[in-house]
């Protein structure tokens, strides 16, 4: 049984009124995490399909293999004191409180409050809650937050009318020698919808990987995307 850090206790509670909780456990690279989540997730997603109508998928509610990938990838990461980590649409977590146990400092961004009391819950389960931050993020009004030198994000790409306003976010936050990581489901068409519109500014590249498990096959695209130099 997980348990839970006296210090997070009234916000767990807080959620459990509303919702039927549980912990998942996940492995990466060797070390085991428990990340807070539904245990019924169904009458949040019931009729909504992911893929062909994202817009209205909430996507918060689940542990996304993308996010996995991604925390995997952040696990290779050598940590570096110097350096500010944004998450976008940060969901349950999972990212950003794996890549803080390996030490990174991380602000968990999403945009709704309850949101990030999932996240906060887990950082103290994970004993890395002094690595992260949780910030509720507005993309059509974001907020001053400073400039980071790694901006990261999976399955962010939603909808076409929100790649506009996460182009300007990366504008806004990305410092001049960062560097952009997102991860999602080749499955997403919106990924080849959106990335496009970075060619001007970004150079990019892509490196297809791969998440088994008993029952599927999961392909994932982990893109990175650099500013490119003015001259």
């Amino acid at each position: 049984m997980t348990k839970i850090p006296e210090k997070v206790m009234p916000i767990y509670r807080r959620l459990s009124k509303r919702y039927k909780l549980d912990f998942e456990d996940i492995a990466i690279r060797g070390r085991r995490f428990s990340l807070l989540h539904l245990q019924d997730i169904e009458p949040l997603i019931a009729g909504k399909d992911i893929f062909a109508h994202a817009e209205e998928f909430p996507f918060w509610v689940k542990i996304w293999e993308s996010s996995v990938i991604l925390a995997d990838f952040m696990a290779s990461v050598e940590p570096d004191e110097g350096r500010r980590i944004l998450e976008l649409g940060a969901g349950l977590g999972v990212t950003g409180i794996v890549a803080a146990c390996f030490g990174h400092h991380v602000l968990l961004t999403d945009y709704q409050d309850e949101i990030l009391d999932f996240e906060r819950v887990s950082a103290a389960v994970n004993k890395c809650d002094e690595n992260v931050i949780c910030k509720r993020l507005d993309w059509l009004k974001p907020a001053d937050l400073g400039r980071f030198q790694m901006i990261i994000g999976s399955e962010i790409l939603f909808h076409p009318k929100f790649f506009e306003p996460l182009l300007n976010v990366f504008r806004k936050y990305l410092a001049p020698d960062g560097v952009i990581y997102m991860a999602h489901d080749v499955r997403r068409k919106s990924l080849g919808q959106f990335l496009p519109l970075c060619e001007k500014e970004y150079d990019i590249a892509m490196q297809k990987r791969v998440l088994r498990s008993d029952d599927e096959t999961i392909e994932v695209l982990l893109s990175r995307l650099v500013p490119k130099k003015t001259a």
